[in-house]
């Protein structure tokens, strides 16, 4: 059997696993219809038109440095991997140190990441004005370029490990290397998704236990009565950087946790901060960290799969100017397949994405039976986020994590309506 077909036929399992798996564990409607219909969303009816227009202003303004990024990323990695002149690049920064494979994948890698990187700092930097303009970021310019050093750092690190393990393995086994790979990574995402709260998180934030008094107390309580193990809630110092409100729930097993933003505790309503906890909740109860890890790792299987169709076909090797998939050279192709199949799938990540936090949302509504809290939160959210509240519609398919305001608010409503509250 040839290294093309092996590599079909487990493109076409992994991807059959990946879809069934998607299709079976989403929520795509986490609540029933109520008698008369969805609630339609409408921004007009909760938020003033002031309050309306402050969102559409700062998404103006963020829309052209974030989507200008985005397509340059895209743009570089294409020219430098459908071309020869990521292959030259990568012959050149090796050639001081003789050239061998290894440094060719390591210092290819890291000049290629860099070159990516400068070539979408300034839309970085613009975004960051954009984010101070509107009293969204309060962090100094020092503290910037702190973050950004570290996650090109992390981010590039990881990357260069893999793509030496990974070139390593298909020079040694051409024919069985591409699906071993496929195993391995499915396990690293796992890896990742499991140590991210210890290793990432500390690099950006300082983290402590929630002071004891009356919130603490009623939020372990509202864990106790939904019957998930909480041993702790935490509170990040996101306040350095942030106005923003939020909390999140990251890892798994052991080292799953729910996170509070300082800011959240510091201007938030009590019972607004019981209802983000409530949703969070929802994520943990669900093992909603486990779930996108599991989907993540499939995903990665697949996706390595067809890497490997892609690296084993001649023409597309001579374009970047290299000989074989082994070949050091094809690390540009490698990471220019890799930025095209990011940029598909991600419509279908924050689709699934979206339908969570939307089971979430529904969650903490069955948990806290307190729709108008929860409707207060979500508008007091947006307002102090800056959010917009009428997103265009194709950017909220292609680009939200989050259903918008009026949708959740919506969603309250048609829980009112269906538990005879409203």
């Amino acid at each position: 059997m040839s290294v093309q077909r092996l590599l079909l036929i487990c493109l076409i399992c992994t991807g059959v696993v990946l879809l069934v798996a998607v299709a079976v564990t989403t929520p795509w409607r986490p609540l029933p219809e109520p008698p008369g219909g969805f609630t339609h969303p409408d921004a007009a009816r909760d938020f003033t038109a002031a309050e309306i227009a402050r969102g559409q202003a700062l998404a103006r303004a963020a829309r052209p440095p974030a989507y200008l990024s985005m397509a340059l990323s895209l743009v570089v990695s294409l020219v430098l991997g459908l071309t020869p002149a990521g292959a030259r690049i990568i012959e050149a920064v090796a050639r001081p140190l003789g050239g061998g494979w290894a440094w060719r994948i390591l210092l290819g890698g890291l000049v290629l990441a860099l070159i990516g990187r400068l070539a979408t700092l300034p839309f970085a930097a613009r975004l960051e004005v954009v984010r101070r303009r509107y009293g969204l970021s309060v962090q100094s310019w020092g503290s910037w370029w702190a973050d950004l050093g570290k996650g090109f750092a992390m981010s590039t690190g990881l990357l260069l490990v893999v793509a030496l393990a990974l070139y390593a393995l298909i020079r040694a086994l051409p024919r069985a290397g591409w699906p071993i790979a496929a195993g391995g990574g499915a396990l690293l995402v796992v890896a990742v998704s499991f140590l991210y709260p210890l290793l990432v998180e500390p690099a950006f934030n300082k983290f402590h236990s929630m002071p004891d008094g009356p919130l603490r107390t009623s939020l372990l309580q509202l864990a106790e009565r939904d019957g998930v193990p909480v041993q702790d809630v935490l509170v990040a110092d996101a306040s350095r950087r942030t106005t923003a409100l939020n909390a999140y729930v990251s890892g798994f097993g052991s080292t799953r946790r729910i996170v509070v933003y300082d800011t959240t505790v510091r201007d938030a309503d009590p019972r607004e901060v019981e209802l983000i906890a409530a949703h969070e909740l929802g994520h943990a109860k669900r093992d909603d960290v486990l779930h996108g890890t599991l989907i993540g790792a499939a995903a990665m299987a697949a996706g390595v799969c067809g890497l490997g169709l892609l690296m084993s076909w001649s023409p597309l090797l001579r374009r970047a100017g290299a000989d074989a998939a082994g070949d050091p050279r094809s690390l540009a192709l490698l990471l220019a397949a890799v930025a095209v199949i990011g940029t598909l799938a991600g419509p279908g990540e924050m689709l699934i994405s979206r339908r969570l936090e939307a089971r979430a949302d529904v969650h903490a509504l069955d948990l806290t039976r307190d729709p108008e809290a929860f409707i207060r939160m979500q508008h007091n959210l947006a307002v102090t986020n800056r959010s917009n509240v009428t997103p265009n519609p194709i950017l909220q398919f292609l680009f939200a994590s989050h259903p918008s305001a009026p949708e959740r608010i919506a969603s309250a409503r048609d829980w009112e309506r269906l538990h005879g509250k409203g």
